[in-house]
């Protein structure tokens, strides 16, 4: 696959001397959805920032498209398009004219069935023709992707698109973005709701203290650091984990009625066997067993705490 965006060593120190970004190098290949995951303040807005031309890295370089972010920042800037988090729109202009002017900024010319189609998609046909201090929140969200695509960006930044809106539009939103994928368009996801990144994204970067701790296809990722949690109901209270069961690493539930064994689905013995035998040779009886596959958000929330401490 070609490789549409470019970082190499970026950096970013603003004036008081805080380093948001501490060399990060990255490649994102064309037609790919790359999740970009991190606590508050890792770096993901400021990365995006830099390579959509609102900062200016202080080290470093990004290209997108061939196109160098700085010195040639009107045609890298010409590709992408941006759904920043922050809803910053002219309350007084209507729906339409505001997406007509954005895709004028970018030199294009008009093209009215484009821009039905995006507001059609986006359910902001019927309010076309209303201002903006006239819509709901939502619909704002709604806007600000639309500005982004009327210009036909090949990459797409999503900065937290989905943050504080209903459900309908989060639907709408992926919705979008497939096909879009599907028309090859490559596509930057910032977000909390993991299981969003989880359900869509190719790859998963996460970013910490303004560097890229791994990047790493989902899949690969999942089976590698993936985990199954299983949870052992017995029919009688327990104070501690009986001596005879101390070497499986358990955990007594809260309950005091369950017990907790983190085994990896992938190797070639998971001690599920052995450990039924050892509650049985201990006199518990067993109500039920239930099994867990360790989500994304487990795996990002492990890495995080492993690298903090």
């Amino acid at each position: 696959m070609t490789t549409i965006v470019e970082i190499e060593n970026l950096s970013k120190t603003y004036d008081g001397g805080f380093q948001a970004l501490k060399g990060v190098t990255l490649g994102i290949e064309e037609g790919e959805i790359l999740a970009l995951l991190g606590p508050n303040g890792a770096g993901k807005t400021t990365l995006i920032s830099a390579l959509c031309g609102i900062v200016t890295p202080t080290g470093g370089a990004a290209r997108v498209g061939g196109h160098d972010v700085v010195t040639g920042y009107r045609a890298a800037r010409a590709m992408v398009g941006l759904v920043p988090q922050e809803v910053a729109l002219e309350p007084f202009e209507r729906v339409i004219n505001t997406v007509r002017f954005s895709r004028g900024l970018f030199g294009k010319g008009r093209d009215e069935a484009l821009i039905e189609r995006i507001l059609r998609q986006l359910s902001l046909w019927d309010k076309r023709d209303a201002r903006i201090r006239e819509l709901s929140g939502g619909m704002k969200r709604r806007v600000l992707i639309a500005k982004a695509l009327c210009h036909e960006p090949r990459v797409l930044f999503l900065d937290e698109p989905t943050a504080g809106v209903d459900v309908e539009l989060r639907r709408d939103m992926w919705e979008i973005v497939e096909g879009l994928r599907r028309d090859g368009v490559t596509i930057i996801l910032t977000t909390h709701y993991i299981e969003e990144a989880e359900a869509i994204a190719d790859r998963i970067a996460v970013i910490t203290g303004g560097d890229i701790l791994l990047v790493e296809e989902k899949a690969a990722l999942m089976q590698r650091m993936g985990r199954k949690v299983l949870r052992i109901d017995i029919g009688e209270r327990l104070e501690t984990v009986p001596e005879g069961l101390a070497g499986y690493d358990l955990t007594l539930g809260a309950d005091a009625m369950s017990l907790t064994y983190t085994y990896d689905s992938h190797g070639q013995g998971t001690g599920i066997t052995r450990l039924l035998q050892a509650i049985a040779a201990e006199g518990l009886s067993l109500r039920d067993v239930h099994t867990k596959q360790s989500s994304l958000e487990d795996i990002f929330v492990g890495l995080i705490k492993e690298n903090a401490a």
